[in-house]
């Protein structure tokens, strides 16, 4: 029994006219008359009673296209599930991110995504550092990744999404927190808070930047997360430059103030490098389209 007979045979019993069934199916009827006597053969059943006046479904016949109809549904859904996934409109992707992007990009990744690809899933992995979001990737227990460049190790492309201001965070009584814009230079004499990591991009990024600005910020203590760093600010025990992005994680006792000097920090999207993933290469399309659409004009430039 080949599935062309079970079209050929619901196209009949939908009708119960072998010339109008023959039409619909774009074949000659004797053709289909032929492939109708070759099912009932294979299933040793008669399907239809035949008479010059009409053709009407026998018992059997009536069970047969129940069930033919399931079949064909089946396979077409199976067809249709396949095609999607082979384009990258289905399927799972296990999404990590670092620190501060859960709090600020993940609510616009899950949404474009959900519009672009309503039939891809997201399994989010946050608050993972570079390196380890690196070394998952290669694993393969993570298919996307939101981090910091540059990547560590190879075999990672990458693409950048976002280019943050570094700004300062202060607690609420500082001496800073009522002045609208900072310099670098103001924090010489402070004690800073980063991060624990010792990869941390972040923390390598304000290195850079106050280097350049002619000293050496001395680190008091290190928080494993960024809700840490910023409960250390308000308790007035240093101050940090951070992402901007940490605007939407905000603390009571905590100011934050825009850096003159301050530099800045990249967010990418990173995946394995050579991978056959047809929903990876999807998302990633989507979301390098619609996350720089939503970036400050500025953002768009550096893009």
């Amino acid at each position: 029994m080949e599935l062309r007979h079970l079209r050929y045979f619901l196209a009949v019993a939908e009708t119960c006219h072998f010339g109008q069934a023959a039409e619909q199916l774009h074949i000659a009827q004797p053709a289909l008359s032929y492939a109708i006597r070759q099912l009932e053969n294979d299933l040793d059943a008669t399907l239809f009673t035949r008479t010059t006046r009409q053709v009407s479904l026998t018992p059997a016949g009536e069970f047969l296209r129940i069930e033919a109809a399931r079949i064909l549904d089946g396979v077409d859904a199976a067809q249709r599930g396949v095609r999607r996934i082979a384009a990258g409109r289905s399927g799972l992707v296990r999404l990590g991110l670092t620190g501060t992007a859960a709090f600020s990009h993940l609510p616009k990744i899950a949404r474009i995504v959900r519009q672009e690809l309503p039939a891809v899933a997201l399994d989010i992995h946050a608050d993972m550092l570079t390196p380890a979001q690196c070394d998952a990737l290669r694993a393969g227990t993570l298919d996307l990744a939101v981090l910091r460049p540059p990547a560590t190790g190879t075999d990672i492309e990458a693409r950048v999404i976002d280019v943050e201001p570094l700004i300062l965070a202060v607690s609420a009584d500082h001496r800073l927190a009522a002045e609208p814009v900072v310099s670098l230079a103001d924090l010489r004499t402070e004690p800073f808070i980063g991060y624990a990591a010792q990869d941390s991009a972040v923390n390598d990024a304000v290195m850079r930047s106050c280097r350049r600005a002619g000293f050496v910020p001395h680190r008091e203590h290190g928080a494993p997360g960024t809700a840490v760093l910023l409960a250390l600010v308000a308790a007035g025990l240093g101050v940090a430059v951070v992402p901007a992005s940490v605007r939407a994680l905000p603390l009571r006792g905590v100011v934050f103030r825009d850096l003159v000097d301050g530099g800045t920090v990249e967010l990418a999207l990173a995946w394995r490098a050579g991978a056959d993933q047809p929903v990876v290469d999807a998302v990633v399309a989507v979301l390098s389209a619609g996350l720089t659409d939503l970036a400050n004009p500025e953002v768009q430039e550096l893009l």
